[in-house]
């Protein structure tokens, strides 16, 4: 039965882990965003409070 024949099974195995851990985040790591996000402010926006009719 070859099924039982750990040979093959353990290389796909371990050729699947190294692309997991050495290829997979390398090129997560060199991924860039099209647009640097830019600092926000630290002040609240002042809200004009709604005054509903029926309440």
């Amino acid at each position: 039965m070859p099924q039982l024949n750990p040979d093959p099974w353990f290389a796909i195995l371990v050729f699947s882990w190294m692309v997991f851990l050495i290829v997979i985040p390398q090129k997560v790591i060199g991924h860039t965003f099209p647009y640097e996000p830019t600092a926000q402010s630290v002040e609240k926006p002042a809200h004009a409070h709604w005054h509903w009719p029926w309440y």
